[in-house]
C-alpha cells in the first residue's frame, strides 16, 4: 500500500496559505484568523479560518471483530458522544506518539502495534485541521489516565453493533463515522 496522504501541521503563527490575514484570537493550541479571500474580478472577501495543529484518531482493535470506542462528554455540544478515541496534536510531538498517548489516556489500553492509515481534512471549508488516523492492535489494559476536564468511559463494540450504531445515528461525530465506515468497507472487500 502506498504511504497515506498526510496533511500539513499548522501552528498559530502559520500564515494561512500566504493570503493576507490578521490574527483575531489565539489560545494554547488554536488561532482564528480573518483571511482576505480573493474573488473573481480582483476583489477580496473576509473569511474566518480556524488554524488547528491537527489531531489523531485511533481505530483500536481488540481482535478482528471488536473495537474500543469511548463515551465522551463533549461540552461544546452538551452531549455524551459514542466515538473513537482522539486528541489534538501537541507541539513537536510526532502524531504516532500522540496517538499512543491519547489511546492510553482515554481508553486505558496500550497498543504494542500502531500503523498509520489514510488521514483526512476534518472541516476544510473553515479549518486547517488534518486528522491523522492510526490502527492500534495488540492491546493490553493498563488503566485510564484522564485529564481533569475529561469524562470518558471505554466501550467495546463488535462489528454488528458498530453497523447498528452508525445506521441509527448513535455514532454522530464525523471522524468516527469516516474511520469506522472505511474500516467496515475494507472488511467487506477482504475475503474471510
Amino acid at each position: 500500500m502506498d504511504e497515506p496522504i498526510q496533511g500539513r501541521r499548522s501552528t498559530q503563527s502559520d500564515p494561512p496559505h500566504g493570503l493576507p490575514h490578521e490574527v483575531l484570537w489565539t489560545e494554547r493550541r488554536f488561532a482564528v484568523h480573518r483571511v482576505q479571500l480573493p474573488l473573481r474580478g480582483g476583489q477580496r472577501e473576509p473569511r474566518a479560518l480556524l488554524v488547528h495543529p491537527g489531531a489523531v484518531v485511533m481505530l483500536a482493535l481488540l481482535d478482528e471483530e471488536r473495537v474500543v470506542l469511548i463515551r465522551n462528554h463533549r461540552w461544546t455540544v452538551d452531549r455524551v458522544l459514542l466515538e473513537l478515541p482522539a486528541g489534538t496534536c501537541e507541539p513537536d510531538e510526532p502524531p504516532i506518539e500522540g496517538a499512543a498517548r491519547e489511546l492510553m489516556e482515554e481508553t486505558g489500553y496500550r497498543a504494542d502495534r500502531i500503523e498509520a492509515l489514510p488521514g483526512f481534512w476534518a472541516a476544510p471549508g473553515t479549518s486547517t485541521e488534518w486528522m491523522h488516523v492510526f490502527e492500534a492492535t495488540e492491546l493490553s489494559w493498563v488503566g485510564q489516565a484522564l485529564e481533569a476536564d475529561e469524562r470518558i468511559e471505554p466501550v467495546i463494540l463488535n462489528q454488528s453493533q458498530i453497523r447498528q450504531a452508525l445506521q441509527s445515528g448513535e455514532i454522530a461525530d464525523a471522524k468516527s463515522i469516516a474511520v469506522l465506515s472505511r474500516w467496515l468497507i475494507g472488511r467487506e472487500s477482504t475475503p474471510l
